[in-house]
């Protein structure tokens, strides 16, 4: 069965490039190591709200976007091996390709697919 890694991050809109090219390098290492699709999306229409919401979660500051990344693999199995080899990878190493971002206020997890209608 697919899983899913998930992200929500705050990041800086002057940014914006930077963190692409970032993205593009991890997505890149990701699929090398097994992962079937990497998707980035840069926030257009996320509404700050009342009891929560994506900007609340991120403590997005007010020169910030928010956002929303996830990576599908084929299997649990196959994403525990890839992100690991991943995270030992000298390419994502933060002195070869520094995170954009404030890493201390992403919210990430990993869900097993129920649903890909």
């Amino acid at each position: 069965m697919s899983y899913v890694d998930g992200c929500v991050l705050a990041v800086p809109t002057a940014n914006r490039e930077a963190f692409k090219q970032h993205a593009q390098v991890a997505a890149k290492v990701f699929k090398e190591f097994g992962a079937l699709s990497v998707v980035d999306c840069w926030g257009d229409d996320v509404p700050e709200g009342k009891l929560t919401s994506f900007p609340m979660a991120v403590k997005l500051k007010a020169d910030e976007t928010v956002v929303f990344s996830w990576i599908i693999w084929p299997s649990r199995e196959i994403r525990d091996a890839g992100m690991q080899r991943a995270m030992e990878d000298p390419r994502l190493k933060p002195d070869v390709c520094p995170m954009p971002f404030d890493g201390q206020r992403m919210i990430y997890g990993g869900f097993t697919m129920l649903l890909n209608a």
